[in-house]
């Protein structure tokens, strides 16, 4: 009896320094300073044909976004693929280390959106695109970042360390992947729904909710 007590009380220490352990487990913002971020910083961008309220609303500080596949680009005449998303302006960088905070929601049967990206870039469009294929966040269409994301909220961060060239990706707090940058630009952050080359399902949406900004 007495050993059987002895088990359960170091199972309980055990536990007890688990949860303390999570508890005080360092934040991806730790260190860094939040950036002013309002409605000013916001610029929608959704297919030139159709009004504001047509792809996105805000209700409640939840963002939502959506496209069809077959929707306009942009702006009339180009050859982009349809979008609708915030492009963060007011806080283009060019050195140093900053961080992008959000929270997403993407709903089941949304694949081949893009839902966040970091643009700008040396040898190409973009630093960072993080999309939803079939249910799984991957960085571009490689690695997979979160599995099983659908119908649910996810925390996301993402730091770029402009001068190390590296992107570090966290996901509910923890860290899920770190990659090379593409080279020196001139960069800003975008979140919403892109739909990529291939592979996308027909209507896509992403909801967002507490976007925060952060810098070294």
């Amino acid at each position: 009896m007495a050993s059987c007590l002895k088990k359960v009380v170091f199972l309980l220490l055990l536990s007890s320094l688990a949860a303390q352990q999570h508890l005080c487990a360092a934040d991806p913002t730790d260190g860094f300073t939040r950036v002013q971020f309002t409605d000013e910083n916001r610029m929608l961008q959704k297919p030139y044909d159709k009004a504001p309220e047509d792809r996105y609303s805000k209700v409640d500080g939840v963002e939502k976004f959506w496209i069809y596949t077959n929707d306009k680009p942009f702006k009339e005449g180009s050859p982009t693929r349809p979008r609708t998303e915030i492009r963060i302006t007011g806080h283009d960088y060019t050195s140093g280390v900053w961080q992008f905070e959000g929270n997403f929601f993407v709903p089941q049967g949304t694949s081949g959106a893009i839902i966040m990206q970091v643009f700008g870039a040396a040898t190409e469009a973009t630093t960072l695109q993080l999309r939803v294929v079939n249910g799984d966040l991957k960085y571009y269409w490689k690695n997979v970042v979160a599995a099983n994301i659908y119908s649910r909220w996810v925390r996301l961060n993402v730091i770029h360390n402009v001068s190390a060239g590296k992107v570090t990706i966290f996901i509910d707090g923890d860290q899920k992947l770190v990659v090379n940058d593409h080279g020196r630009a001139t960069f800003y952050f975008k979140y919403g729904v892109y739909g990529a080359l291939s592979g996308s399902s027909d209507y896509m949406e992403s909801r967002w909710k507490g976007i925060k900004l952060f810098k070294k």
